[in-house]
């Protein structure tokens, strides 16, 4: 077994909406090359700690640390190549194209226009979410299925070292669903960092080598698989729940009612 080498740390971070306590201090340490995922109720804090590790809210900037460095002292440029972000929310205004979308993650590195190796990987981002076949279609247009779609492939065409995804299996059918784990699964093995935050436990169970469980604001479990057991699950959720195991896999299933 590797040793694991820790690549974000985040260290006493609280944080607030006005008068509204989100966070508490949370303290973790994320691992380089692996999937990590943040489970909790809505409301307990996955998608503001994702927010708040893209820097996309203020104030604690300084309580997070990318290979040593903290969130603060990263220009933007250095950010963007470092941190890729996908919201659970994303909205076109204008009419673009699914092609030029997806062009707009090469932001970072682009000096005055896309260079050919920008499109190339553009359009290999494309490619690998399986929407070729949306190429040239008008993204407002689209499902919110295949606008999710194209908002995956727009991040990977980034190609930054960390993945922050808020539910990026959202809206998504089964067969979508199964290919996009996939795809993440494989740039973890090909040396990605992906964090992101689901509500499907069996989905997480499957995929994650590390687990975070959010609670109103606070960390109550944070570690492998070995976390996932009835006891964690029936406190994170306030539900009844039964884990099934079987040599390769376990699943979380809600008892019957008996009706």
């Amino acid at each position: 077994m590797g040793v694991n080498t820790k690549i974000v740390d985040i260290q006493n971070l609280s944080f607030s909406y006005k008068k509204h306590s989100v966070l508490r201090n949370i303290n973790a340490s994320f691992n380089e090359k692996k999937m990590t995922v943040v489970l909790g109720r809505n409301g307990s804090g996955k998608s503001t700690l994702l927010r708040l590790m893209a820097g996309l809210l203020k104030g604690q900037e300084k309580n997070i640390f990318y290979k040593e460095k903290s969130l603060d002292s990263l220009s933007l440029k250095e950010r963007a190549k470092l941190l890729g972000f996908m919201s659970q929310h994303h909205k076109a205004v204008f009419p673009f194209t699914v092609y030029e979308v997806v062009l707009t993650g090469r932001v970072g590195h682009l000096n005055w226009t896309p260079s050919q190796h920008d499109v190339k990987m553009a359009l290999q981002a494309i490619e690998r979410t399986g929407i070729s076949h949306l190429k040239d279609r008008y993204y407002t247009e689209l499902s919110g299925g295949e606008q999710q779609l194209v908002m995956i492939a727009r991040v990977l065409a980034q190609q930054p070292q960390i993945l922050l995804l808020d539910e990026p299996t959202a809206n998504l059918d089964l067969k979508h669903t199964v290919m996009v784990m996939d795809i993440l699964d494989d740039l973890c093995k090909d040396g990605l960092t992906v964090i992101m935050a689901l509500h499907d436990i069996n989905l997480a169970a499957r995929y994650a080598s590390d687990l975070m469980m959010l609670k109103n604001g606070e960390i109550c479990a944070f570690g492998q698989k070995e976390i996932i057991t009835e006891e964690n699950l029936e406190m994170l959720y306030d539900i009844k729940v039964k884990i099934i195991r079987n040599v390769e896999q376990l699943y979380v299933a809600l008892p019957g009612s008996g009706k």
